[in-house]
């Protein structure tokens, strides 16, 4: 009987030794694989991720187009062109994180960038892109001669771009 008993334990033993050996391996292979990058030659920062910041000459051109199509639907308005001034270019909003402690004296805040990726790979995460600020608008339209016209012109350039009607310029074009 003791003979019998032996070879079970031997093989109990032999893959519980199994098992601790490929547990620690497939250990040690995430932890490696967070050192290895991942793919060579490709940019993985998170702006390829999310959407491009486009610089300020290429949202306002983007947006006078844009406002070109609308703005010649509006009866009266006949041909517009459209010419649009920014004050800054677009910028990223980066993800935090923190706490806040407080006592009867003070108060204490830690904030910290939320990072993605591993090894040399890691950089910040990038909550939200901000366009470009529109600081003035000059329409010139071939149906603004009227009154009406040019009105209406200055209320939806106004609501369009959250502009008040003084950073607006409407004229004659010719």
């Amino acid at each position: 009987m003791e003979t019998t008993e032996r070879p079970a334990m031997s093989r109990e033993k032999k893959m519980k030794t199994a098992v601790a050996v490929l547990g620690t391996a497939g250990l040690l292979l995430i932890l490696f694989s967070s050192l290895i990058p991942d793919r060579k030659g490709e940019d993985t920062s998170p702006r390829n991720d999310t959407a491009q910041l486009t610089d300020a000459e290429d949202y306002c051109r983007r947006t006078e187009r844009q406002l070109e199509e609308f703005l010649s639907r509006i009866e009266g308005a006949g041909e517009v062109e459209v010419f649009l001034t920014a004050d800054c270019g677009g910028s990223y909003v980066y993800a935090t994180e923190g706490r806040r402690t407080k006592d009867d004296t003070r108060t204490e805040e830690e904030r910290k960038y939320v990072m993605t990726g591993g090894g040399s790979e890691r950089s910040p995460l990038i909550e939200s892109v901000r366009q470009p600020c529109v600081k003035g608008a000059v329409v010139a339209c071939t149906g603004c001669g009227d009154p009406a016209v040019q009105e209406r012109i200055y209320r939806a350039v106004s609501a369009a771009l959250g502009l008040p009607t003084g950073k607006i310029y409407v004229t004659l074009l010719r």
